[in-house]
């Protein structure tokens, strides 16, 4: 009998993969009452996106019949929407999430507590229409990345970074925060916890980063908001060792994204030639001009900035010694971000998620647009830019055929009200239709 019933279920399993699998196979056509150009930055009105096997096949005007597609081709109705290629947030960190517990967390939970909670954090994510996403530190996010893509779980497409790279009681220094006597219980940190003294410390712990199987290096080239010291933008890396980083990193086919805020951090991290700028805060004309020379990128996060700045007027949320970092720097990063769009520097979208509840992501947009950047470049920068920084422009940022068919649609014209992007109705990653109206 129990024999009997397992090959029952197991023949129920093999059908409903085999109609999966065909429902995949088959021809989609979503019909867009709009597109946005990610590459012109700009509105194309009707649309058709013909989608086989994950991938958009054909993008043509007006509308497209299913039934000139084949017999089992099916079609989407979204001529009331905007369609977007999948938003990409360029800094993440699916492994936490913000609040007054969080210092304390750290010694109650367990990894497989934060393990089960970015699964939550992760689905989120994706439903507000964010398809891919960098992290930029967490230790439970290599195993995520891999769950997702495994089909086990529900999420965005993730590039890791898996531990940030830090100096010794630098930010992203584990031990930062704990008393002595623990400390030395738990060993000092060293270049495979992600901690170096040095640039042969440096290139071992990059040589670990790949090893372990991170996609991205991320280092924190100044004090940082949150962490537990009292300096949030003080320089922590010696040039050399940056750029001991940096050459490493190249070595593995890496690119590499720096955590600053201070003036003197930046200089150092863009001399040594990191890919991105993560926060800039302190950036000034200086920084600019060796930025638009360098090519590097600009991820600003002013979500991050905005919501660090509003609850450090909470007393509780966040440690004293936290507190008056996150009043002064946070309040600062929507200016800068600012004047750097308007002094050329490229800029791709990154929000910081983690340090606000994941899922709000795309306050970014309306926060970019209050900051002087046009609606249409807000989004650009969250698609085509984001892409060009991640170096997955052959296959994300934009709807075009080729490319993996990551969609999502709001009703009505961002462009016109980019407060649209808050409320994503549908998500479509690589042909799967995660979220519809």
């Amino acid at each position: 009998m129990h024999a009997r019933h397992c090959r029952a279920q197991l023949a129920l399993l093999a059908v409903s993969l085999s109609a999966a699998l065909a429902a995949h196979a088959a021809p989609q056509v979503l019909h867009c009452g709009q597109v946005f150009d990610a590459n012109s930055a700009r509105l194309l009105g009707e649309h058709s996106l013909v989608i086989n096997e994950g991938r958009i096949t054909e993008v043509r005007a007006g509308k497209v019949e299913a039934s000139t597609l084949g017999a089992d081709a099916t079609a989407i109705d979204l001529s009331a929407h905007t369609c977007l290629p999948g938003l990409i947030d360029m800094h993440v960190h699916l492994g936490s999430q913000t609040s007054p517990a969080a210092y304390s967390e750290g010694f109650r939970l367990n990894p497989e507590d934060y393990a089960l909670r970015s699964v939550g954090y992760a689905e989120t994510t994706l439903k507000a229409g964010f398809t891919t996403v960098r992290d930029l530190g967490g230790l439970q996010t290599l195993a995520l990345r891999n769950a997702i893509n495994e089909g086990r779980i529900v999420g965005p497409r993730i590039f890791a970074a898996d531990k940030s790279l830090a100096t010794t009681g630098g930010h992203a220094d584990p031990r930062n925060g704990i008393n002595r006597e623990l400390a030395e219980s738990l060993g000092w940190p060293g270049p495979e916890e992600g901690v170096v003294a040095g640039p042969y410390e440096a290139r071992r712990a990059v040589r670990q980063r790949y090893k372990e199987g991170s996609d991205v290096i991320k280092l924190t080239a100044t004090g940082g908001v949150l962490s537990f010291a009292k300096s949030g933008d003080n320089p922590q890396f010696m040039e050399d060792e940056i750029r001991a980083i940096v050459e490493t990193a190249r070595d593995y086919g890496y690119k590499v994204a720096a955590h600053a805020h201070g003036k003197e951090g930046m200089r150092r991290a863009v001399a040594a030639g990191v890919d991105s700028i993560e926060h800039g805060t302190y950036m000034d004309e200086d920084v600019f001009k060796l930025m638009r020379e360098k090519g590097t990128w600009y991820v600003p996060t002013i979500s991050a900035g905005v919501f660090v700045s509003e609850k450090a007027r909470e007393v509780g949320y966040y440690p004293e010694i936290v507190r008056p970092k996150a009043q002064r720097i946070g309040a600062l990063i929507q200016g800068t971000a600012g004047r750097a769009h308007a002094a050329g520097v490229r800029i791709a979208f990154g929000t910081d998620a983690g340090v606000f509840p994941h899922g709000d992501n795309a306050r970014e947009f309306e926060l970019m647009v209050e900051a002087g950047m046009p609606a249409s470049f807000a989004l650009q920068s969250a698609t085509k830019n984001a892409a060009e920084l991640l170096g997955e422009w052959e296959s994300l940022g934009s709807l075009e055929a080729g490319k993996l068919a990551d969609v999502v649609a709001v009703a009505g014209n961002p462009i016109e009200n980019i407060g649209l992007m808050r409320d994503v109705q549908f998500v479509m990653k690589a042909g799967d239709v995660v979220k519809a109206p």
